[in-house]
């Protein structure tokens, strides 16, 4: 999956709390998107029609597992604010091209991501996430739970400033896309914004 590098166990589990908070009310009456939801992207006058990934757990889970991304398709990860992040290829055998965006869209930075090689028999065992003192923290969902050796191997892909969205495109979209650092890419930023949680 391609999904951002992977947080503290203290931080997830404060990222999980505030979710769920988040979850049971909507301040400014915005819809959540639901599953399967999708939108419209236009980069350097090319349209895709991209998967939203709005929570943690699709960002986390990403386009892991795929093993085909249509030319017209990929992912669009929005996140609450820009932060310096990185992705990394977990459990995606295909190769993904990744375009960060700043809260108004501008590119910066891109990468075409290739997979890592599979998990070895030492890496599929999965662990709850623990605490500093190494007790593990109660209450968090199986999706958040990993492998440390796995984890520490994998490639990861900065974003080099921080970023708001993110961009995944069947691999070599980049090269025909034309696309350099700082150019704008077309997308309801506003309204994205709203949806994440």
């Amino acid at each position: 999956m391609v999904t951002f590098k992977p947080m503290t166990w203290q931080v997830l589990a404060g990222v999980f709390i505030v979710t769920m908070l988040g979850a049971a009310r909507c301040t400014d009456g915005t819809p959540a998107a639901g599953p399967g939801s999708t939108a419209k992207v236009t980069i350097n006058g090319r349209a895709f029609n991209l998967e939203l990934a709005l929570n943690d757990e699709t960002r986390f889970r990403g386009l892991s597992g795929r093993t085909e991304i249509k030319p017209e398709g990929g992912m669009l990860f929005v996140f609450k604010k820009a932060e310096r992040r990185e992705f990394v290829m977990r459990d995606c055998p295909i190769p993904i091209d990744i375009i960060y965006l700043d809260g108004s869209g501008r590119v910066t930075a891109m990468h075409a991501m290739v997979p890592d090689p599979p998990r070895e028999d030492d890496e599929k065992e999965l662990s709850p996430p623990r605490d500093r003192s190494g007790r593990i923290i109660p209450g968090l969902p199986e999706w958040t739970w990993t492998n440390e050796k796995y984890e520490n191997r994998l490639k990861r892909y900065p974003s080099k400033f921080p970023a708001q969205f993110v961009i995944e495109l069947k691999g070599g979209t980049l090269e025909t896309l034309k696309l350099k650092e700082g150019d704008r890419v077309e997308l309801d930023r506003e309204g994205l914004k709203k949806l994440a949680s």
